[in-house]
């Protein structure tokens, strides 16, 4: 199994570097990363100041080679008629994005002692791997420290854990 990440504007090699060492780890597979794209045409709304998640999404599996691909982008994103998502997946797709954009705020709320960059790399990661278990065809989790339990904040993402609980495990195997 190959996951393609295909970082969408300015994504830095740490981010790179943070989601495929937490694709490996999680769904054992292989990662490749895509030469960086541009944004893709008619994904900005300026009505919004904000771009269209589906169109990352739609640019990942043209651009993509592997059997699942994510997205990567600094820009915020929105979903219908969300204010914003930090990521947007098809269950059961090829195709994923997440966005760096929100996920940039300086603290956890005081959660852990990390430095703001670790929190940063671990808010990456777990929605890294949360976008891709869509792509799986895990739906969201009801247990708040699975990776695939839903998380409209930051504080939400910052308390979840970066693997599947044993449910989700199971429904991968």
């Amino acid at each position: 199994m190959l996951v393609d990440i295909v970082p969408v504007g300015n994504v830095s090699a740490e981010v790179k570097r943070a989601a495929s060492s937490a694709l490996r780890s999680v769904y054992d597979c292989d990662v490749s990363i895509n030469d960086s794209q541009s944004v893709p045409n008619g994904a900005y709304d300026s009505g919004r100041n904000q771009y269209s998640a589906e169109t990352f999404i739609q640019l990942a599996e043209r651009i993509g080679r592997g059997t699942k691909n994510i997205a990567i982008t600094p820009h915020d994103l929105f979903y219908r008629r969300r204010n914003y998502v930090f990521g947007l997946a098809y269950l059961d797709g090829s195709g994923s994005v997440v966005s760096t954009y929100r996920l940039q705020t300086s603290s956890d709320g005081g959660f852990s002692n990390k430095s703001a960059s670790e929190i940063f790399e671990n808010r990456v990661r777990k929605e890294i791997v949360h976008e891709i278990g869509h792509t799986y065809g895990l739906e969201h989790c009801d247990n708040n420290r699975c990776v695939m339990n839903f998380s409209p904040t930051v504080r939400e993402v910052d308390i979840k854990e970066e693997h599947l609980c044993g449910s989700c495990q199971r429904i991968m195997s």
